[in-house]
C-alpha cells in the first residue's frame, strides 16, 4: 500500500518485540516503524517515526506503561493499544489504561508466547486498524465523572410500570468508557441492562467492579441463571455468551460457551438475537462503539420482534463500525450522541411507560 499504518511496538520482551513485527510486517496495509524496550526509548522513537499506532507494555523498567499513556495522551494524543497479560492485577492495570485514553488491549499469553501470540494474529491486526481510525482526544485533569443530583436522570417510577422492561446493549472497542458514560446517568430504580462488551476473560469482573463504584445501579458480572432485576446492569463474561431467558414469569440470565460468533465470545449477535426471542417489544437495544459488524444482524431481528433500537452517532464513537453495521441494516430507530443516550432511552421507556399505563 502506498501509505500503511506506521506502527511502533513497546515492549521489555526483546521476544515479544520481535513476534509483534513479525505479524504486523506481514500485513501489507501497516508496518513497523520502530521498536522500543521501554518509555524513555519510546519518546525518541516516536518522536522520530511519527506512528498511527502504538502498542505498549504496562510492566516495563525505568518508567511505568500507565505513566508513560497518562504523558503520551496528555502532550501528543495517539491511538494506543495495551499489551497485558491476563491476570487480576493486570485487568486492573487495563481498565486504568482505557480511562486514560488506550483505544483497546491486546491479551498477552502467560504461556508458550510464542505459540500463543501467533494465535492472537488475526486480533492483532484488526485491532492496529480499528486503532488507527479511532477517535483519540487529548484525556482531561478529571478521569471518573462525579455524580452529582445533575448528573442523574430522574427516577424511572412511576413513569416505567411494568418491570418487563429491559435496556439490552452492545459494545466493542472503545466501550469500556462509552459504557461508563451510558451507565452512570440511570436512577436505581431504572430496568434490568444486560451489556456485553467484547472484552477477554478475567477483564470483565473489575470492569463490573469499576463501573459499580461509580454508578447508582447495582452492576456486576453476570452468573448463570441469575433472575434480571431492575436497577442492576449485568456484564457478560469474558469467557462465554450471555443469553436473556424466560424461567416462569421471571426472566433470567443463561450463559455457554459456545462457538464464536463474529469471532467472538461473548457476541453482541447472540445476547440481541436472544432478546428478539424472549422479551420482543419489552426490550430497547443499544449499540455503541465498536469495530466490525457484531450486532447489526441481531438488532435487526430486535426491530423486527418489536424492540426500538438506538445507536450512537459517528461523531461520539472511537470506532463507527458496530453502529455503522447496524444502522445499514435497518435495524436502527434513533442516532444518539454517546451523552443524550441514557436520556433518550429513558424517555423512550417513559412514553412506552405511559402507553402501557393509559391502556
Amino acid at each position: 500500500m502506498a501509505n500503511p499504518i506506521k506502527v511502533v511496538v513497546v515492549d521489555d520482551s526483546a521476544l515479544i518485540r520481535n513476534l509483534l513485527s513479525e505479524i504486523i510486517n506481514r500485513n501489507r496495509d501497516m508496518r513497523v516503524v520502530g521498536v522500543a524496550q521501554d518509555p524513555i526509548v519510546a519518546r525518541e522513537v516516536i518522536r522520530n517515526t511519527n506512528p498511527d499506532v502504538i502498542t505498549l507494555d504496562i510492566e516495563m523498567p525505568r518508567m511505568d506503561g500507565l505513566d508513560f499513556l497518562e504523558k503520551l495522551m496528555r502532550l501528543r494524543p495517539t491511538p494506543v493499544l495495551m499489551i497485558s497479560t491476563l491476570t487480576e492485577r493486570s485487568s486492573e492495570a487495563a481498565m486504568r489504561a482505557m480511562e486514560l485514553g488506550a483505544v483497546d488491549y491486546i491479551a498477552k499469553p502467560k504461556l508458550d508466547i510464542e505459540r500463543g501470540i501467533q494465535g492472537y494474529a488475526d486480533e492483532i491486526s484488526d485491532k492496529i486498524r480499528a486503532a488507527a481510525g479511532a477517535r483519540v482526544r487529548a484525556r482531561k485533569q478529571e478521569i471518573a465523572p462525579r455524580l452529582s443530583a445533575d448528573s442523574i436522570l430522574p427516577s424511572a417510577r412511576p413513569k416505567i410500570l411494568s418491570t418487563e422492561k429491559l435496556i439490552i446493549v452492545g459494545a466493542s472497542t472503545g466501550g469500556t468508557e462509552a459504557l461508563r458514560d451510558f451507565l452512570v446517568p440511570f436512577p436505581p430504580d431504572s430496568p434490568a441492562i444486560l451489556i456485553t462488551q467484547h472484552m477477554p476473560e478475567m477483564f470483565t469482573k473489575s470492569f463490573a467492579n469499576r463501573l459499580d463504584g461509580l454508578c447508582k445501579i447495582k452492576v456486576t458480572e453476570a452468573v448463570h441463571g441469575e433472575r434480571v432485576m431492575p436497577g442492576h446492569a449485568y456484564i457478560a463474561p469474558g469467557h462465554s455468551h450471555m443469553l436473556l431467558a424466560r424461567s416462569g414469569a421471571n426472566y433470567v440470565i443463561e450463559l455457554n460457551q459456545g462457538p464464536p460468533v463474529n469471532r467472538h465470545r461473548p457476541s453482541v449477535d447472540v445476547l440481541f438475537r436472544s432478546a428478539a426471542n424472549v422479551a420482543g417489544a419489552n426490550a430497547v437495544g443499544v449499540i455503541l462503539t465498536g469495530m466490525g459488524k457484531d450486532g447489526a444482524l441481531g438488532m435487526l431481528e430486535m426491530k423486527q420482534g418489536g424492540a426500538y433500537n438506538f445507536a450512537q452517532d459517528e461523531a461520539s464513537c472511537v470506532v463507527f463500525g458496530m453502529p455503522k453495521e447496524a444502522i445499514a441494516q435497518g435495524g436502527v430507530d434513533e442516532i444518539v450522541p454517546l451523552n443524550k443516550m441514557a436520556e433518550r432511552v429513558m424517555a423512550w421507556l417513559a412514553r412506552f411507560g405511559r402507553q402501557t399505563n393509559r391502556v
